[in-house]
This record gives C-alpha cells, structure tokens and sequence, in this order.
C-alpha cells in the first residue's frame, strides 16, 4: 500500500513545491511510483510538472467539488515519470462551495483510498494557508513534512503548525504523524541558520532531515522550463541535494 505525504507549511515561499516535484522526481528516477496531488489554487506544482494548468480537462476541484473519480483526473508529468492530479485557480473558491457538504474534510481521503496501492508514495501539495484543503490533505496523509527556512518568524510558525497538526491527529485522523522538518534555502555561513537548527533539533531532533536544501539557481531556474531541478540539470548541486533527501527518506521508510 502507498504511502500518503501531505507537505505543508501556512507560509508560503518556503519550498513547498520544490521540495515535491523535486523529492518526487528523485523517486521516480529510483523507480518508485510516485503521484503529486496539487492542492493549491496557484498550481505552482502542475506547472513545473510541465502541464499548462488553463488546459487542462479535469483538476482536483473537480474531484472536491463536482465529484469526479480520481483517476479521470490523473495525468503524466511532461518530462517525467511522474504522475500528477492537477491544480488552477478554480480551487480558490472551494472554501465557500463546501461550506455546507458533510463530511467535507474526508473527501480526498475517499478518492485517494480508491488509488492508493496503485503507488508508492503520495504527496499533497499544500497551500500557504490552514483551510479547508490543507484539512483535507491532512485527514488524507498517513504523515507530514513540513519545509521550513532557518529564520526567526519560520520557528514561530513550526509551532503553531505542529499545534494545527495535532488537532487533526486528535479529532479527524488519529494515525497522522510527523514525517520530517526539512531545512530549505539553507545558508550554512550565517550563525542564524546553525541557531535556527540547533533549536529546531532540541525539539524535533528524530524527524529533521540531515540532508539540507541549500540556495540555487538551477532550483529556481528549473519551474520556468515546466520540469524537476533533477530533469533540467542532474549533475547540480539542487539535485544532488534532493537525491541525497529521497534517499534518507526511503531509509526512514
């Protein structure tokens, strides 16, 4: 049975996306069967999958909203063996269209119960936010991985995320538990970041990731081009590092 990844963090800018298409894409260059859900209205995820996200037939709106089977709306990555529910701006009204649906929290869930064995690995992408998509994600993930940049305002945000957390494994998915803390755009000249772990590690020392995703053009370049860091330029430093991620995470697993 697959496993279901929700990667999330309420601030946006923070690796989010890049951290999936790029975990995902080393994956599946090991030969994993991976599936990127996009849960967030700006479909950054979709868009560095290659796939134009005004073009495309059926989203995960369409699964949340008008109900559609989940697999109608799997498609493939464009430059890559990656799989991939895609995501537009028409989820940014869902809040309001669900407001009165029961049960509205497990409706990812049930669809992606439908597909889970047909994969290894899962992984939402979240939006910036705690709504009723990230609810969703949440209720559906057997665990989290929260990317997070080594700065002051990003531990106060762990914290009340990890508090968000807590509430859904409390009163909605009791098995939820915390995958990993990734450290992003990481900068190991600054004493802020060595401080920024060090507190971090007190706190979570058994689920932060010793691999850390530094800055780099190549991860920043690689969107605009519709594909992973590892597709664009495998011999850099960006997919090195993501590599050496999906590796300790297949280990954890």
């Amino acid at each position: 049975m697959g496993k279901v990844i929700a990667v999330v963090n309420q601030k946006g800018g923070v690796g989010k996306t890049t951290t999936v298409v790029n975990l995902s894409a080393a994956l599946a260059e090991e030969d994993y069967k991976v599936l990127i859900i996009d849960i967030d209205p700006q479909g950054n995820a979709t868009s560095g999958c290659g796939i134009l996200k005004n073009q495309v037939n059926s989203t995960v709106y369409d699964i949340l909203v008008n109900n559609i089977n989940i697999k109608e709306a799997i498609q493939q990555s464009e430059h890559e063996p990656i799989s991939i529910v895609a995501s537009n701006m028409n989820l940014a009204g869902t809040e309001v269209e669900l407001v009165n649906t029961k049960q509205r929290e497990f409706i990812l869930k049930k669809q992606i119960d439908m597909i889970k064995d047909e994969y290894d690995y899962i992984f939402i992408d979240c939006p910036p936010a705690v709504n009723i998509l990230t609810v969703n994600a949440l209720t559906a993930a057997d665990s989290v991985l929260i990317p997070m940049q080594c700065e002051y305002y990003a531990l106060e945000g762990l914290s009340q995320l990890v508090q968000t957390v807590g509430l859904v494994k409390k009163n909605i998915n009791p098995k939820l538990v915390l995958e990993g803390i990734l450290f992003t755009m990481f900068d190991n000249r600054t004493n802020l970041s060595a401080q920024v772990v060090k507190e971090v590690e007190t706190h979570f020392k058994d689920t932060v990731y010793q691999t850390k995703i530094t800055r780099s053009v190549r991860l920043s370049e690689a969107p605009s081009f519709g594909m992973s860091c590892i597709k664009y330029d495998s011999r850099s430093k960006g997919s090195d590092q993501y590599r050496q991620l999906a590796k300790e995470f297949v280990e954890r697993n």
